[in-house]
C-alpha cells in the first residue's frame, strides 16, 4: 500500500503586538510578524495588541493583559505565543508560567529561522553560535527557580550542578564555533586579498529580505541560485560572474538579506558573510518598489549597513518589481524621491540592460582612467607595446611626438605612468603621462 506523505505539522501561534516607542508602526510589525511566522512553520490564528507605556518588569505588558493573552489563547487552542518585542529571559519565563504556553520573542523566532534556512557548513556554524549566545544568558534564569526552593533533597543542589554543566557545555560549544568561525573568516580574508591583488572589481547585492536579491542574480549572471517567496530564503553569500557590455567581467555577490532590528547575535556571527559587504567595490541596494514600506526598508538597510561598517562604498539603488506597483501609485513621485535610482524586475528582465550599463559606469569611473603619453614619432614600435596594456582610444600627430590615448585599468596606469619601453634602438620612457577620469562618452 502506498504512503502519502503528509504536510509539516505547523503551529498554531497567538501573536502579541506590543506597541511601544515612536517609530512602532503596528500594521508593518503585524504583516512583518506573521511574515516571520510562517516562514517559521507557523500560522497566526489570532492577534492581541496593547500600547506599551512603560515596560513591566516580569511581563513587559500589563498584568491585565496576560489574563487576556490566556484567554484568548485557550479558545483559539493556540500552540505558542509569539511577542514582537524582545524579551527578557525572566519575563519569557514569567509569561511561559502565567500561560502555560511557550513563549518566543522576536529575537528568538528570527534565529529559529535561520536555523531553518542553513544550509552549508558556514551557514550553519553561525547560526549555532548566534543560537548559543542567545541562549547563555537564559540558562542562568532557568534554573534559578531551584536555588530558591532551599536546600531539600533532590533541589537546590542537583539544581545547582545542573546548571553549571549546562553553562559549561554552553560555553565550551561557542569557544568552539568561534575558532571554526575565526578560521572561516580567515578564509574569507584570503580570499579578498586574492581578489584585490587580482583587481577584480567585486559588487555585492543588499537590500531587505525578500525583495529579489537572488532573482536579480540569476537575471544578470543566469545563475542557479535558490529563489523562494519567504524571509531569509537565502543565507550564504552566492557569487558569480557578469559580463558587463563592454565584455568587462565583474563578481556579482548576492548577500543576506536585512530587516529591521536584525539580532545582534546574528550579526557579530555573520562577519564572515558580511565581508562580501565590506569589502565590495560597489553595493547595488535592491528594494521593493512593490511594498508599501519600501521607504522604511530602504532606511533600514542604510542604518544597518552604517552599523556593520559600510560607510563610503558607492551605491547604486534599484526599484525592483517596478511591474507590480499598483496602478493608483505615482511612479514618478517615486523616483524623484531617489534621483538616480532604477526602475527594473527581476522576474520579466524590465530595465536590465540599463542597469547593465549603469554598472558598466561604475566600473569604469573606479577602474577605467585614460592615459596621456607623448611618444618620440622615431620610435613607433613603442606605439605597439602600447596596445598591450589597453586600448588605444585616439592617436594624434604632433610636431615630433604622437599623442596616444591609452584606456586602460587604474592598476596598469599607475605602472605605465614609470614604464620604461624599449625599442630597437634602446630605452625610452613616456614624455609626458597623465591619469584622468574616463569621460561617460569614451569606450
Amino acid at each position: 500500500m502506498a504512503t502519502v506523505a503528509r504536510a509539516p505539522h505547523r503551529e498554531r501561534a497567538l501573536l502579541v503586538c506590543a506597541e511601544r516607542g515612536p517609530d512602532y508602526d503596528p500594521e508593518e510589525s503585524l504583516a512583518e510578524m506573521k511574515a516571520l511566522a510562517d516562514t517559521a512553520g507557523a500560522d497566526v490564528i489570532g492577534v492581541v495588541r496593547q500600547k506599551v507605556q512603560e515596560i513591566h518588569p516580569a511581563f513587559f505588558i500589563g498584568k491585565g493583559k496576560v489574563q487576556e493573552i490566556s484567554i484568548k489563547a485557550k479558545e483559539a487552542k493556540a500552540d505558542l505565543i509569539l511577542v514582537d518585542q524582545d524579551l527578557s529571559p525572566a519575563q519569557v519565563r514569567n509569561l511561559e508560567q502565567a500561560l502555560d504556553l511557550r513563549v518566543v520573542d522576536r529575537t528568538e523566532l528570527i534565529l529559529d529561522i535561520f536555523a531553518k534556512r542553513a544550509r552549508t557548513l558556514q551557514a550553519k556554524t553561525q547560526v549555532e553560535l548566534a543560537q548559543l549566545q542567545y541562549l547563555l544568558p537564559r540558562l542562568r534564569r532557568m534554573w534559578r527557580h531551584l536555588s530558591r526552593l532551599g536546600g531539600g533533597i533532590g533541589t537546590r543542589g542537583p539544581g545547582e550542578t545542573q546548571l553549571e554543566v549546562d553553562q559549561r557545555r554552553a560555553k565550551k560549544r561557542i569557544a568552539d564555533l568561534l575558532k571554526q568561525i575565526r578560521h572561516i573568516q580567515g578564509q574569507a580574508s584570503r580570499i579578498v586579498r586574492a581578489r584585490k591583488e587580482k583587481d577584480l572589481f567585486t559588487i555585492a547585492l543588499v537590500g531587505y529580505t525578500n525583495v529579489g536579491k537572488s532573482t536579480l542574480l540569476n537575471a544578470l549572471t543566469k545563475a542557479n541560485a535558490y529563489v523562494e517567496d519567504r524571509l531569509f530564503a537565502t543565507l550564504d553569500a552566492t557569487t558569480r560572474i557578469l559580463t558587463l557590455p563592454n565584455g568587462h567581467k565583474v563578481l556579482l555577490t548576492d548577500t543576506i538579506g536585512f530587516i529591521r532590528r536584525l539580532p545582534p547575535h546574528l550579526i557579530a556571527s555573520f562577519h564572515a558573510t558580511l565581508e562580501e559587504v565590506r569589502t565590495a567595490d560597489l553595493l547595488l541596494h535592491v528594494a521593493d518598489a512593490s511594498h508599501p514600506k519600501m521607504d522604511h526598508q530602504i532606511a533600514v538597510v542604510e542604518e544597518t549597513l552604517t552599523q556593520v561598517g559600510v560607510t563610503n562604498t558607492p551605491v547604486l539603488l534599484v526599484f525592483n518589481k517596478w511591474d507590480a506597483i499598483p496602478p493608483e501609485w505615482d511612479k514618478e513621485a517615486i523616483l524623484n524621491r531617489y534621483p538616480g535610482a532604477l526602475p527594473i524586475s527581476a522576474l520579466t528582465g524590465q530595465g536590465l540592460d540599463r542597469l547593465k550599463d549603469a554598472l558598466l559606469h561604475h566600473y569604469r569611473h573606479q577602474r577605467l582612467v585614460r592615459i596621456t603619453a607623448h611618444i618620440p614619432r622615431d620610435q613607433p614600435s613603442l606605439l605597439s607595446q602600447l596596445y598591450r596594456y589597453g586600448t588605444v582610444h585616439q592617436i594624434t600627430e604632433e610636431a615630433d611626438t604622437l599623442k596616444v590615448e591609452l584606456i586602460t585599468d587604474r592598476p596598469t596606469a599607475q605602472k605605465l605612468s614609470h614604464q620604461i619601453l624599449q625599442d630597437g634602438d634602446g630605452t625610452t620612457s613616456f614624455s609626458e603621462v597623465s591619469l584622468t577620469h574616463l569621460s561617460e562618452s569614451s569606450d
